[in-house]
């Protein structure tokens, strides 16, 4: 006589199967979570981001919002226009439940004050070197103890700041490089 296989293991395999899909789907979207928020996106990127969100409507929605966000801060327009496009945005965000929980805090009387140096055509967009050399210096300061002393401080800035000064004749240089190797070959 042989043995009937309990019903009862049937289905904890597929209970166990089911949630190891759920946890492999988890891994997969944890990984590559940058590319939800990251402004511009290479080919391999978008592919990449394709597939994480096939089948998960929100969360390809959430990548699409961001890519209207990206745009208000388009310094070609003026500050009136992005107003009036945030407000469509917080509309559209209102619309989705689950996405807008989460971009419900973007959209504060701060991020309109933000908009506002669209109109002044002499203030730059972003201060990276700027933000850079602090991410620098946060860094050292957080691992290395000795450089929380003043002279320390100046002996770790200076680079940077001589790094800093150098880099547009540097990328000059190299979009040249670049531009002749693409004309010989």
């Amino acid at each position: 006589m042989g043995l009937i296989p309990n019903s009862g293991s049937k289905v904890q395999r597929a209970a166990a199967r089911k949630a190891q899909r759920i946890q492999q789907r988890s891994a997969d979207l944890f990984d590559p979570r940058h590319l939800f928020v990251r402004h511009h996106l290479t080919p391999a990127q978008r592919r990449t981001l394709q597939r994480i969100t096939r089948g998960l409507p929100h969360r390809h929605t959430l990548r699409q919002i961001m890519d209207e966000v990206y745009r208000l801060f388009d310094r070609r327009g003026r500050s009136q226009t992005a107003l009036a496009q945030l407000a469509r945005l917080g509309q559209r965000v209102r619309r989705f439940k689950r996405v807008g929980r989460t971009l419900n805090k973007r959209f504060t009387p701060t991020l309109e004050k933000a908009l506002n140096f669209l109109d002044d055509r002499l203030l730059p967009s972003t201060s990276n070197a700027v933000e850079r050399s602090h991410r620098r210096f946060r860094k050292a300061q957080g691992s290395i103890y000795c450089v929380r002393t003043a002279q320390h401080l100046r002996q770790r800035i200076a680079p940077d700041r001589q790094r800093d000064q150098h880099a547009s004749p540097r990328n000059a240089t190299l979009a040249t490089l670049h531009l002749a190797r693409a004309a010989s070959g």
